[in-house]
C-alpha cells in the first residue's frame, strides 16, 4: 500500500507539471514556425529582387518552358527560334546569290585616292559608315518596314519603301541596293513562300531597296527584329570588310581584327535603328557619298559601284 500512495502521488504531481509545461511548448511551435515563415518571405523577396535586378521575369521563364523544344537538345532553344536562326543564317550568308561580292559601297574609289591604305584606316573608314552614313540609314528602314509589315500597315509600308529608295546619293547605289533587294526577294520567295510574304509585297509596286526587303521578308517570317537587325549589319560590314581586303589588299587575320574592332558599333547602330523615327534618318559621310559618286567615273575599276 505504502509503494502504490507513493507512486499515485507522482502521478498525481506529474500532471500540473505537464499542465505548467504546456503553454510552454505550444508558444515554441508557435515561435517556430513564425520563424519558418519569415524565413521563407525573406528568402521569396531576395529571389524576386535578383530576379529583377538581372532583368528575369516569371512570365519569360514560363513562355520559354511551354515552347516546343528540340527533340536532340531540350534544354536548348526553341524549333521557332532554331529556324528563325537558320533562315537568317542562310539569306544573310555570303553564299545567298544576291551579288553583294560585286559592290563596294565607293570604299574602291578611297582606296584609290589614298583614305584607305591599311587596316586602321578600313576600321575608321567602316565604322564612320556605319554610325553616321548610310550603315545606320539601312537599318533604321530596315526596322521600319518589320514594324510595318508587324502591324499589316500597308501604308506605312508604302512609304518606307519609297523614302528609302529616294534616301540613297548615288546612281551606283542606287542600282546596288535596288538590285540586291529585288535578288533577295525573288531568291526568299522561291526557296520560303509564304502567304504573309506575298500579301506584304502587294503594296510595294516600286523599287525595294535591300534593307526593306530584309525587313519584309524577316518580319513575314516572324523572325524577330533584334536578331534580323544584327544579323543584317554583320553582314553589311563583312562585305565591306571583304571589298577593302581585296583593295588593299589585307590578310584574312588583318580582316577579322577589323570585323571584331566594329562589333560595338554593330551593336550600338542596331540599338540605335530599333526606335529610330523618320526624323532621325540623316547621314553626315559626305566623302562617303563623294566616293560614291566619283567610283562612276572611276578609270579602273574591279566593283560596280
Amino acid at each position: 500500500m505504502p509503494v502504490r500512495r507513493t507512486g499515485m502521488r507522482m502521478r498525481t504531481t506529474a500532471i500540473p507539471v505537464m499542465i505548467m509545461r504546456t503553454p510552454m511548448i505550444i508558444a515554441m511551435v508557435i515561435i517556430t514556425i513564425t520563424a519558418i515563415i519569415i524565413t521563407i518571405k525573406v528568402m521569396a523577396t531576395t529571389t524576386k529582387t535578383i530576379m529583377v535586378a538581372m532583368g528575369i521575369t516569371a512570365i519569360p521563364m514560363l513562355m520559354t518552358t511551354n515552347e516546343p523544344r528540340s527533340v536532340d537538345d531540350p534544354g536548348g532553344m526553341a524549333e521557332a527560334e532554331l529556324a528563325a536562326l537558320y533562315r537568317l543564317m542562310t539569306w544573310l550568308s555570303p553564299s545567298f546569290p544576291v551579288g553583294g561580292f560585286s559592290y563596294s559601297s565607293g570604299i574602291e574609289w578611297a582606296v584609290e585616292t589614298g583614305d584607305i591604305t591599311d587596316a586602321v584606316s578600313l576600321k575608321d573608314w567602316l565604322a564612320s559608315m556605319l554610325t553616321d552614313g548610310s550603315g545606320f540609314c539601312d537599318a533604321a528602314f530596315l526596322a521600319q518596314a518589320h514594324r510595318a509589315v508587324d502591324a499589316d500597315d500597308a501604308s506605312a509600308l508604302r512609304e518606307t519603301a519609297e523614302l528609302a529608295a529616294a534616301f540613297v546619293p548615288s546612281r551606283e547605289r542606287q542600282l546596288e541596293t535596288s538590285t540586291q533587294g529585288r535578288a533577295f526577294i525573288e531568291i526568299a520567295r522561291t526557296a520560303w513562300n509564304c502567304d504573309r510574304l506575298d500579301r506584304a509585297l502587294a503594296p510595294c509596286a516600286g523599287l525595294i531597296v535591300y534593307p526593306v526587303a530584309v525587313g519584309i521578308v524577316s518580319a513575314a517570317h516572324a523572325i524577330p527584329l533584334a536578331p534580323a537587325l544584327h544579323a543584317f549589319l554583320h553582314a553589311l560590314v563583312s562585305n565591306w570588310i571583304s571589298a577593302g581586303s581585296r583593295l588593299i589588299p589585307l590578310g584574312q587575320t588583318d580582316s577579322q581584327r577589323v570585323l571584331a574592332a566594329l562589333e560595338s558599333e554593330v551593336a550600338a547602330t542596331a540599338r540605335r535603328a530599333m526606335s529610330a523615327t523618320s526624323d532621325d534618318l540623316g547621314s553626315a559621310t559626305f566623302r562617303a557619298d563623294l566616293a560614291s559618286l566619283r567610283h562612276e567615273t572611276q578609270y579602273t575599276r574591279l566593283f560596280r559601284s
